[in-house]
């Protein structure tokens, strides 16, 4: 569709939205801006006069989830995973599957994704999210709203914003400079916002800097919409606005929708506020109008216009799950070279560890995202399967060739689950004991793990030759798993998250007390590592991680050659560079690679970070290829938040491009020169 004809069909749905709400009496515009359905939590409220059905919701991000939609549906790995794949076009495609199983269930409003920045590995919810650097997550995040919305269904952007841990997530605050607001937590909302125009935002639970969102005028009026041009509708987390009591300076912050029921939009408020005169029927219209706008968009109002449901064929989501869960699984260690391991040279194995044949789709487990698919494959399962009764499977160590161990956390409380936060950053005890036991039983042992967040390994890292991090890989994940280790697979994925060494290493827990976290005396929970997240805090406090940002291993190696840089100035915010390198694969085997493209400022009037990811692309190739590759790095990317005037600059200064295959490698580098915008 052109720009024009795009421009025409927008102009064409707000005049229909402004005809509907002309139509509206005043007590029925009241009843849409909360669910007033005690039967479904997810439905908004119909209006049967004008013939305005319920918008029907489901939640996500892993896919459509039982409780919300009543159905099985393809569990696809965890965000985390996807992220880890470093791969837009793996992220649109499960975009649009899982857009197709939303609308195949009746849905029309995904509540996903999830874009909130990796603070603390403790996050009980750091699996649904998906990186801890703002230009990863909202790389990754683009195609996936793009995807979603092709097929007729919302996504809807959460949770907007700076929430960053499940403690005390409805009362705490964030408090946090304005600078680091922009640069790093709301960066990923903007620029989804710009590009991907996804067609509802959900807002957070917690406070920041004292105020909940909701009440915050600035944050969603000025600069969500004005500032940004969001002119979709914001709807709240799911009784977010429970200690919430205002129903005008809601509507005149431009919530639209209340959800599951209504505590600032009960009805007897909202009239007493309108008769009061505390909020005008235009500022009301205009809420309204906002949520109106996705039932012509998703065709809701117009199903001859979107009778067309050749969509795709959902028959292909579990080969799409196991491709995305073997992009994503990262190789961290692998000493004297024992993956992929051969059948002829392997005849015993033994298979260990609690998450060696544990089914993670059930109903509700670990929160919101839980998706109960029509089968799951175990690790165990997916190994029996590969090893044609070829290999002995047995539990005993000390009398096998290899020992896997399958080890990590799961979605009960207290691990990988909302609601709470980890309570442990290490493996539990008796999973330590095994690791190093069976490593004294058998020095071939493997560590395969099944989580999603880091976790500490300080205790038997050394003991064991290979680790692999296979996240939560849905439900082809059993068979993924069993790809990677016999080599049908090459692994390819890289880390959207540093691993720390030890949890004290990581910003939110370098402070003294709990100001960075979870929170003090009066539940405000201090940013004070300010724009050092992830990577960049590790690198400015010159810390040693075990497994930086970016990196991931193959069973294949490769080279890099003759950086070149196509212009070696930047003059404006708009413009562009391309970065090209010669990469050969130096090794025996297929293999992809994902180049990434680092900046620094170190001579800018304002800190910068030592090196922050502007660029990266992924390729896939034969023993002894060499192909060039080029990554578009844009001048908004090199750019920071000037918190004095309130926007984003250009500084003036050389800038150096690294080129290399983690956040810490040896780089090719280039210097270019920046102009001040």
């Amino acid at each position: 569709m052109s720009v024009t004809s795009t421009k025409n069909k927008d102009l064409d749905i707000h005049s229909k939205v402004e005809q509907l709400v002309r139509k509206l009496t005043l007590e029925e515009k009241f009843l849409l801006l909360s669910n007033h359905n005690e039967q479904s939590a997810f439905s908004s409220t119909p209006i049967g006069r004008l013939g305005i059905p319920s918008l029907e919701m489901t939640d996500g991000p892993l896919g459509v989830s039982w409780h919300s939609s009543n159905r099985r549906g393809t569990r696809f790995p965890a965000t985390i995973c996807l992220s880890a794949t470093w791969d837009r076009n793996l992220s649109q495609l499960m975009g649009e599957a899982i857009g197709r199983e939303a609308r195949e269930a009746g849905k029309r409003l995904l509540l996903a994704p999830g874009v909130n920045i990796h603070r603390t590995p403790l996050n009980g919810r750091t699996f649904e999210y998906m990186s801890e650097d703002p230009y990863l997550t909202k790389e990754i995040a683009i195609p996936y709203v793009r995807g979603v919305q092709k097929q007729g269904v919302g996504a809807c952007l959460k949770h907007f914003a700076a929430n960053n841990q499940e403690t005390n997530r409805r009362t705490s605050s964030s408090e946090i400079d304005e600078r680091t607001l922009h640069e790093i937590y709301l960066r990923p909302f903007k620029e989804i916002v710009q590009e991907a125009e996804p067609w509802s935002i959900m807002g957070s639970y917690n406070k920041i800097n004292g105020k909940y969102v909701y009440e915050n005028t600035h944050l969603l009026r000025r600069v969500l919409m004005k500032e940004w041009g969001f002119d979709g509708f914001v709807l709240t987390d799911w009784d977010a606005t429970e200690y919430m009591h205002d129903a005008a300076i809601c509507i005149k912050s431009g919530l639209s929708l209340e959800m599951p029921r209504p505590h600032c939009y009960r009805l007897e408020l909202l009239r007493a506020s309108f008769e009061k005169g505390e909020f005008t029927e235009s500022m009301l219209d205009d809420v309204v109008g906002r949520f109106l706008r996705i039932f012509f968009l998703t065709g809701i109002l117009t199903p001859k216009e979107n009778s067309d449901d050749k969509r795709g064929d959902s028959t292909q989501h579990p080969s799409l799950a196991r491709r995305i869960a073997e992009e994503g699984l990262v190789l961290l260690k692998n000493d004297r070279m024992l993956l992929p391991l051969r059948l002829q040279k392997t005849r015993r194995i033994a298979l260990l560890g609690p998450n060696l044949d544990v089914k993670f789709g059930r109903p509700q487990y670990g929160g919101s995202s839980a998706v109960v698919p029509p089968y799951e494959i175990t690790p165990l399962q997916g190994i029996r399967e590969r090893s044609e009764g070829n290999i002995d499977l047995v539990n005993d160590a000390s009398n096998a060739d290899i020992a896997v161990i399958f080890a990590g956390l799961n979605h009960d409380k207290g691990k990988d689950s909302e609601s709470e936060d980890r309570e442990s950053f290490d493996l539990p005890q008796d999973q330590a004991e095994l690791i190093k036991k069976t490593a004294q039983d058998n020095a071939d042992t493997i560590v395969i793990l099944i989580s999603g967040s880091p976790i500490g390994m300080e205790d038997w890292l050394r003991e064991v030759p290979t680790v692999l991090e296979a996240w939560y890989p849905g439900m082809e994940g059993g068979r993924a798993i069993a790809n990677v280790l016999f080599g049908d697979v090459n692994p390819s994925g890289k880390l959207p998250i540093t691993f720390p060494r030890r949890l004290r290493d990581s910003p939110a827990h370098s402070g003294k007390g709990n100001r960075t976290y979870p929170g003090d005396e009066n539940l405000k929970v201090h940013y004070e590592e300010g724009i050092n997240v992830g990577y960049r805090f590790f690198d400015t406090m010159s810390i040693e991680p075990n497994f930086p940002f970016g990196f991931g291993m193959s069973y294949t190696s490769f080279e890099y050659q003759k950086l070149r840089v196509d212009k070696k100035r930047i003059k404006s915010m708009k413009d562009h560079l391309v970065v090209s390198i010669d990469i050969t694969n130096s090794g025996p085997v297929n293999g992809s690679e994902v180049i990434q493209v680092y900046a620094s400022q170190n001579q800018s009037e304002v800190q910068r970070p030592l090196r922050e990811l502007v660029g990266f692309e992924k390729i896939m190739l034969r023993p002894r290829q060499t192909s060039s590759l080029s990554v578009t790095v844009q001048a908004k990317d090199l750019a920071y938040y000037d918190g004095e005037k309130h926007r984003w600059r250009l500084a003036a200064g050389e800038v150096e491009l690294h080129v290399g295959s983690s956040s810490r490698c040896d780089f090719l580098s280039e210097t270019i020169v920046c102009y001040e915008d």
